[in-house]
């Protein structure tokens, strides 16, 4: 990414690791640079490679992008920064296009009828702030925002949209059919096939190929069915990640679209954004059964709610790195926050893998055993004369350690109130 823009209207160079920009007598340049699209000319900012050669990497590599660019904060490792972006070309969508999202709207309506939830089309809040394509509203008054995306939209639109939707109580829900669409991983989302608006519009059935997965926990060993993720054969540790229903073991069954709508209404469904094991900035987003996402909190003894994004926050202090102005347009290399040359991670990656040295203790049915009853011989026989048991017998429950009949013949593992408190949890 190129660490610099092309002012039109100024007819200057802007160096975006400058703390004045490269330009002291300008102290107006950063607000005008970074003031929304819509409230600036939207041809101000260009590609220094564009400017001076006609041409750069973003038109060679993209048809979906402009030279125009954009100014946005972008957070890595801590350290946030002014970064330029592509803005897509502006277009309306073409016909095909909007066949397939009247297609795909009617589609989410009929299957809210079919399972008993409400339903609006173009539904807006009471101040006009938020339009949904589809707002669907489940029996318990869990409301989820269907946002039918067939063309091109920014990230920074996807944040932005969501963000308001959830601030209004409506949990956004966007489903596309590209799998270098910006708002993958950006929101709650989900993608299909690419089918035309006659299937789209058919009872045929419309897998979700993406968005969903489910949780799998087990403890690399070499008699594991599944290989170790980390170097391809067993290390002894405990894995836990989202796979994608086919990779799961035992395989699960696909969720439908028409499935996704009325398990989302009534929450059997849910959205999770989980971090990165290696990088917290980076998130992986998701709609997992409510389930699995309890089986997470219990693992990780946190929430990993569906925030909107990892954008930097509005005030985050700017890192200034005073570099070389550098004129070649940097499209597609290390870009991905903004660019999306999709896909953009690796399977490991993907899953949100997470590996433990030991299973957490939290995870236990009934907690690691103790190794030896704290008890003075006096207190030993009082025990094994009210449990009517041989003082050989007696041992510590492996949930409270209290003393027990556990090695007798009527011996048991855990005393009765720890077996009813682990079966009152049993999923």
């Amino acid at each position: 990414m190129a660490n610099g823009v092309f002012h039109t209207g100024y007819g200057i160079e802007i160096n975006l690791t400058e703390p004045d920009l490269g330009h002291r007598d300008r102290p107006e340049l950063l607000a005008q640079i970074t003031a929304p699209i819509d409230q600036r000319e939207r041809e101000l900012l260009e590609c220094l490679q564009h400017h001076y050669e006609g041409r750069c990497e973003a038109e060679e590599h993209d048809a979906e992008r402009s030279p125009w660019m954009t100014i946005r904060r972008r957070t890595v490792r801590g350290r946030t920064t002014w970064v330029a972006a592509h803005l897509p070309i502006r277009r309306t969508p073409t016909a095909e296009e909007s066949d397939k999202h009247k297609a795909m709207k009617e589609r989410i309506a009929r299957a809210a009828d079919r399972h008993g939830c409400t339903w609006e089309l173009e539904a807006r809040t009471a101040d006009g702030k938020v339009r949904t394509d589809v707002l669907v509203t489940g029996p318990g008054g869990l409301r989820i925002g269907w946002e039918a995306q067939y063309s091109p939209i920014t990230a920074e639109t996807v944040r932005r949209r969501s963000r308001n939707a959830a601030a209004h109580g409506i949990v956004p829900l966007w489903v596309t059919s590209s799998d270098r669409a910006a708002l993958i991983d950006r929101a709650p989302w989900a993608r299909v096939d690419d089918l035309s608006w006659r299937q789209i519009a058919s009872p045929l059935a419309m897998v979700v190929r993406a968005g969903i997965r489910h949780l799998q926990q087990w403890k690399c060993t070499a008699s594991s069915v599944r290989t170790c993720p980390v170097n391809g054969s067993w290390c002894g540790k405990m894995h836990t990640g989202w796979y994608l229903p086919a990779l799961c073991l035992p395989e699960k069954a696909p969720t439908q679209v028409d499935e996704l709508v009325g398990a989302s209404a009534t929450g059997e469904f849910v959205p999770m954004r989980v971090p990165m094991q290696t990088d917290g900035s980076t998130v992986s987003r998701m709609w997992v059964p409510a389930a699995d996402r309890d089986r997470w909190r219990a693992t990780f003894a946190e929430d990993s709610e569906p925030g909107t994004d990892e954008q930097a926050p509005a005030d985050a202090a700017i890192t200034y790195t005073r570099e070389e102005l550098d004129p070649v347009c940097r499209y597609g290399e290390e870009t991905f926050t903004f660019n999306d040359p999709r896909p953009r991670r690796g399977n490991a990656d993907a899953a949100s893998l997470h590996t433990f040295d030991t299973v957490p203790d939290r995870l236990l049915a009934i907690p690691r055993q103790l190794r030896r009853l704290a008890l003075t011989p006096e207190e030993r026989h009082r025990a094994a004369a009210a449990l009517g048991c041989d003082l050989a017998d007696l041992g510590p429950c492996a949930g409270c350690g209290e003393p027990i009949n556990r090695y007798g013949p009527y011996g048991i593992h855990a005393c009765a109130p720890c077996r009813l408190r682990v079966l009152t949890h049993r999923p």
